[in-house]
């Protein structure tokens, strides 16, 4: 018998990956984990259950929400960041991805390097509020007051390094005032000590404000983003009431490894912005108090390395220190 001819074993060894991979069976052919770095009940939890019920009918398999909160966020994205890039582990984090670059070290990935983005989900408006009895009414009137006496408020966060606390930094910052920060377990904590008088004002969520601010135990003084809030039409941007670069932005992402097949990526972020638009979760979205915030890959990459460049430098001029 002949031997087989060298070329002809070569081709068949270069050809075989490509069989193999021509065999794969389509994305999604079984269930996809989504791991949510948050406890079950989070305002980041409660998005990702609402979009991703959606996307799951749309797909046709099961998207399987698996909550790891703990240590800010870390344990959660590096799962995600060292999982098999095949289309099956996904994340949905919350803006804390910008912030955890400059409040963690010794970190076992690097979130621009190491995760891709899907799309932005949602964005979540907030606003600064403080009790009616602090007898101001206007964010004008309000950095007036403080003023008067340099670094004698005081603010509440729910948290040191989340949403909240650099919020009221950039705020500070903008208006040139000091204050003092008081950190709290959760938002609705924060709201407490607020709504007693005890600390003098809050970046809160709009959706956890609401029926304060409608019984009039709360006044608002303006909204975080760069545009107003249709749940609080007649509240000013912090930027419209004269504080230019007083805005911060608070979203909730989904995003994939880093080495994830651009088909997949492109084909979760399609399906992903499809159940964004569809009327039934933008009405959910209104129940919550939330925009959606849809995007291609491309502009959600660019946007966090962004958001990572304006929180680093919210982060230094604070002077919170690395955990």
């Amino acid at each position: 018998m002949k031997p087989f001819p060298r070329t002809l074993l070569t081709l068949g060894l270069a050809v075989m990956p490509l069989l193999a991979l021509s065999q794969a069976p389509p994305w999604p052919s079984k269930p996809i984990k989504a791991v949510v770095p948050f406890a079950a009940g989070a305002a980041t939890d409660i998005v990702a259950r609402a979009v991703l019920e959606q996307v799951s009918k749309q797909l046709g398999q099961p998207i399987i929400i698996d909550n790891k909160p703990g240590a800010g966020g870390t344990i959660g994205i590096g799962l995600v960041a060292h999982a098999e890039a095949d289309g099956y582990t996904i994340l949905v984090q919350s803006n804390s991805s910008a912030v955890i670059p400059s409040t963690y070290q010794n970190l076992s990935f690097d979130v621009a390097k190491d995760m891709v983005g899907v799309t932005a989900l949602a964005s979540v408006p907030m606003v600064l509020v403080t009790a009616p009895g602090k007898g101001v009414r206007s964010l004008p009137d309000f950095v007036k007051m403080a003023k008067v006496k340099p670094g004698s408020m005081n603010y509440a966060s729910a948290g040191t390094g989340g949403a909240t606390h650099l919020g009221a930094e950039r705020l500070n910052m903008a208006a040139g005032m000091k204050g003092v920060h008081v950190p709290y377990k959760s938002s609705a904590e924060a709201l407490t000590e607020v709504l007693a008088g005890r600390v003098d004002y809050y970046f809160s969520p709009i959706g956890l404000a609401a029926q304060h601010l409608k019984a009039d135990k709360l006044v608002a003084l303006a909204v975080s983003g760069k545009a107003r809030s249709s749940a609080l039409p007649d509240v000013p941007t912090s930027i419209e009431a004269g504080l230019p670069n007083s805005d911060y932005e608070v979203w909730i992402g989904m995003f994939a490894p880093a080495r994830t097949p651009r088909s997949i990526v492109n084909r979760l972020n399609e399906e992903t912005v499809k159940a964004l638009r569809s009327p039934e979760l933008r009405e959910k979205f209104n129940t919550l108090v939330m925009d959606p915030m849809p995007m291609s890959p491309a502009d959600f990459d660019a946007f966090l390395k962004k958001d990572i460049q304006l929180n680093a430098e919210l982060v230094k001029a604070a002077g919170i220190e690395p955990n």
